[in-house]
């Protein structure tokens, strides 16, 4: 029975994807060729305005290359297209946008958009999960479902690390979700705080259009000999990944077990100096930040290119957190919700992971409905 604290679903439907990046169109993509009628039997929910994940969202001047590597999508080669042929001149997001639509059309998977989801519950009385979304004119509804797969990745939820001092900055803070171009720092002194390979791509935007640039790491940056990913270190990275999964602990950084390949731009950044970390400084003040050995540094803005964690704030109403601050997460499966997967969790965080993992996501998915039917 419904009341007005926990209304009756608007929808039913066997499954529901929310996300439509790589992990969920991989996952939903294998379903419908295991027999899911998309827009009926199986409903996608995207947050993002256009087509391309989180890749719409990034900033103009990015390419796509060997640091920011996107893999095909399953299918997308019988379509006669693959990120290899894609044009390097033109910014990535605009790529990755275009080649998602056509996917998605392609496949007809009618992903609903921009629709925002606020919850997922279980349903009382029943074997079922509601999930809550919102449109951007404030209109909410419900679709009830045997089976949902959470790909919502973590471009909605950019990590920023407190340190003292940064509620007395005076100057710029923003993350890697709000920087849109080096023209905005133009003639400007720019602290870049964070290892990754964002933060190197701001440095060298930067470099000749800020007036100064300081580089700080919480770790050494460990920089691969290889121009591109070592397949030894991005296993064991993985590898990692999983473990925390199934420990329920919150997820290391993939780049922090695989090291940075140097490729032609970032060697040619290295020589000239550009690309030079500093070890993490002990405070921000008024004006800049203050290294452990007292050093003022002075900074018009300062760039949080910290990370990101996984983006599960709606999964909350089915406290699935664990003491570590993770989920426990098995295969792509919680183990505390079994009607709940995650795609794009963990080890399958990169784009390769994703598609591999949407293949088997699938198919246990498939197993979970007719166990119900």
């Amino acid at each position: 029975m419904s009341d007005a604290t926990n209304p009756a679903p608007d929808q039913y439907a066997r499954v529901v994807v929310i996300g439509a990046g790589q992990a969920g169109l991989s996952v939903a993509h294998h379903l419908r060729r295991l027999g899911l009628a998309p827009g009926s039997d199986l409903v996608v929910l995207d947050r993002g305005p256009d087509t391309g994940g989180a890749w719409q969202y990034r900033w103009e001047a990015l390419r796509l290359g060997a640091a920011h590597r996107v893999h095909d999508l399953p299918g997308m080669r019988a379509m006669g297209l693959t990120f290899d042929d894609a044009d390097r001149a033109r910014p990535a997001r605009d790529v990755v946008a275009e080649y998602y639509r056509r996917f998605e059309q392609h496949y007809d998977l009618r992903v609903r958009r921009p629709v925002a989801v606020t919850s997922v519950t279980r349903v009382e009385g029943s074997d079922r999960l509601c999930t809550t979304l919102q449109t951007p004119d404030g209109r909410t509804s419900r679709i009830s479902s045997e089976v949902v797969v959470n790909a919502s990745g973590t471009w909605g939820t950019p990590f920023v690390p407190w340190y003292p001092g940064r509620d007395v900055f005076t100057g710029r803070q923003l993350d890697t979700t709000e920087y849109r171009s080096a023209t905005e720092f133009a003639g400007q002194a720019v602290v870049v705080v964070g290892g990754g390979t964002s933060a190197i791509g701001f440095l060298l935007e930067l470099d000749g259009v800020a007036r100064s640039t300081r580089w700080f790491t919480r770790r050494p940056v460990v920089w691969s000999d290889s121009a591109s990913l070592d397949l030894e270190s991005a296993v064991a990275a993985v590898d990692e990944q999983d473990r925390a999964a199934r420990a329920g602990r919150v997820l290391p950084s993939i780049v922090s077990g695989t090291g940075i390949p140097v490729t032609r731009r970032i060697r040619a950044g290295i020589d000239r100096g550009t690309l030079v970390a500093s070890p993490m400084f002990a405070r921000l003040d008024a004006t800049g930040v203050v290294t452990a050995e007292g050093e003022h540094v002075h900074a018009d803005a300062v760039l949080w290119a910290t990370g990101f964690r996984a983006d599960l704030r709606h999964l909350a109403p089915l406290r699935l957190r664990t003491a570590q601050g993770g989920i426990v997460v098995s295969d792509g499966r919680s183990k505390d919700e079994p009607r709940l997967f995650l795609a794009g969790y963990g080890p399958q965080a990169s784009t390769i992971g994703a598609n591999r993992a949407g293949r088997r996501i699938a198919r246990q998915v498939v197993d979970v409905l007719a166990d119900a039917a």
